[in-house]
């Protein structure tokens, strides 16, 4: 694999990982209550625990993603995961048409591009910039 590759896989983990981290985990934690809520309205069963749950596979499988470590098993969780919730959260076809509709629309597609990059990342190794256990 040339270096350019390398980098590319480099660059690519951190943002994925940062996505989960940040907008993810630590998002989630500092906004616990508005979170828990926002699952309520959407009828997701057990709050509490898929709400924990997700906290911490967001953590720790975005922070084993960006250093490189065990980043394909990772990333296939996350691929799951995030399946899980646009199933749930990203619900569209349960609204009536309308501009909330479309965001949820715009969401959910957004996410199967989420999907697809972690899918390709659960099948890449995570290149030269890693701790290489895949």
């Amino acid at each position: 694999m040339n270096n350019l590759a390398n980098i590319n896989l480099l660059i690519g983990r951190i943002i994925i990982g940062l996505y989960f981290l940040v907008p993810g985990a630590i998002a989630k934690i500092f906004n616990y209550s508005f979170i828990y809520d926002y699952m309520a309205e959407h009828e997701v069963p057990y709050i509490h625990i898929a709400l924990v749950l997700t906290i911490i596979i967001q953590l720790f499988c975005a922070i084993s993603i960006i250093i490189g470590w065990h980043s394909k098993l990772s990333a296939f969780i996350l691929a799951l995961l995030t399946l899980l919730i646009s199933y749930y959260m990203h619900d569209f076809w349960n609204m009536a048409a309308s501009i909330q509709q479309e965001h949820e629309t715009q969401n959910f597609v957004k996410n199967l591009g989420i999907f697809a990059g972690l899918l390709i990342l659960s099948a890449a190794n995570p290149g030269k910039y890693s701790f290489k256990s895949y």
